[in-house]
């Protein structure tokens, strides 16, 4: 029998790119998401339940009909600058919702193992670049505070009920599945690269915020971690976990080095052959002028080598996606959301 494991929030991005590489490993993901965000499109690798992660119903189906050996924890939302005007959103689903969702996992009495999808927003601005995982830890957003909220439930729930986790601190994730089956998809999109694909291909002209940071260019450095190489850190979590001796970790999952915005622009251009119109302004608040992460605990406790996420392997797949995505005519219109042109199927 094919050991099952939840995915909840399996339809989103790192969700759906974490459940293929389950499914291509040899085991089965069981895919709990509300479809709030995430996309039925990215649902073809295990079975799907539609519902809230804390419908107590739903979950006592899934322990029901596929024992999973554990579950990872992506449910949640992630757009910071919606987090500071609507805290309530963020600190109820991220927080509170994850929070029933642990209890009822508990009541179900299903293995305790748990990969928790984090961020490394949760470090705030930092002065020593790269970033262990024991720096100060100071969240500048609802956003990131839902994080570090959740990781300390994580551990106290450890410390009463025998609970194992593994908190993954993520820098940038980025890129697009290897094989053309998955791809970067928000509504609105935030983040850099499918923007400065978006721009190059006609859409919204690229804002850049900042050129004067201490950095060689001028332009913001952040650690940028393809989307492949963070669902195989998720497995290896989850199999560490499983580990008799094992024992609770947080962990970031970068690369150790950063790229500039101006160098991600140039490298978008070489990849595409198209020029990246841009937008220069000032800084935003609370933008650090490096973020990039210590991934040696990662590497050591887990054996991890990120594979796929050179800049260039992480332009060339995130373009291979977008543009084919751009140029499909199997979509039906009547189930497309166009954000920042780029098309994501979205059957509610």
């Amino acid at each position: 029998m094919t050991p099952s494991i939840l995915v909840a929030g399996g339809a989103g991005y790192v969700g759906s790119h974490t459940a293929k590489y389950l499914a291509d490993s040899g085991f089965q993901p069981v895919i709990l998401d509300n479809l709030s965000s995430g996309h039925r499109f990215a649902l073809k690798f295990g079975p799907f339940y539609e519902g809230s992660i804390r419908d107590r119903a739903v979950l006592e189906e899934i322990a029901a009909k596929h024992q999973p050996i554990g579950a990872i924890l992506f449910a949640g939302f992630i757009a910071v600058g919606e987090s500071t005007q609507h805290p309530r959103k963020y600190f109820h689903n991220n927080v509170i919702d994850s929070i029933q969702f642990l209890d009822n996992y508990l009541d179900l009495k299903l293995p305790g193992n748990i990969v928790f999808s984090s961020s490394a927003s949760v470090y705030g601005v930092q002065e020593k670049v790269p970033i262990p995982e024991d720096a100060p830890l100071d969240p500048l957003s609802p956003y990131a505070e839902t994080k570090l909220f959740f990781e300390r439930v994580l551990r106290w729930y450890g410390s009463a009920y025998g609970l194992k986790s593994a908190c993954l601190r993520y820098f940038n994730a980025a890129g697009a599945d290897p094989g053309g089956e998955l791809g970067e998809c928000h509504d609105p999109e935030t983040h850099l690269i499918p923007l400065a694909l978006n721009a190059a291909t006609g859409g919204s002209q690229l804002r850049v915020f900042g050129t004067d940071y201490p950095t060689p260019d001028g332009t913001a450095i952040r650690d940028y971690i393809h989307v492949t190489d963070l669902a195989d850190a998720h497995l290896r979590s989850l199999r560490h976990l499983m580990q008799p001796q094992s024992s609770s970790f947080v962990a970031n999952l970068g690369t150790g080095a950063g790229s500039s915005v101006l160098e991600v622009i140039r490298m978008v251009e070489q990849v595409s052959g198209r020029k990246v119109p841009v937008e220069y302004g000032p800084r935003r608040e609370g933008d650090a002028p490096s973020l990039v992460a210590d991934p040696r605990l990662a590497r050591e406790l887990l054996g991890w080598s990120p594979q796929y996420s050179s800049l260039e392997s992480i332009v060339r797949t995130a373009w291979s996606w977008h543009s084919r995505d751009r140029k499909s005519t199997r979509l039906n219109s009547s189930h497309i959301t166009i954000s920042y042109a780029v098309f994501c199927l979205k059957k509610k």
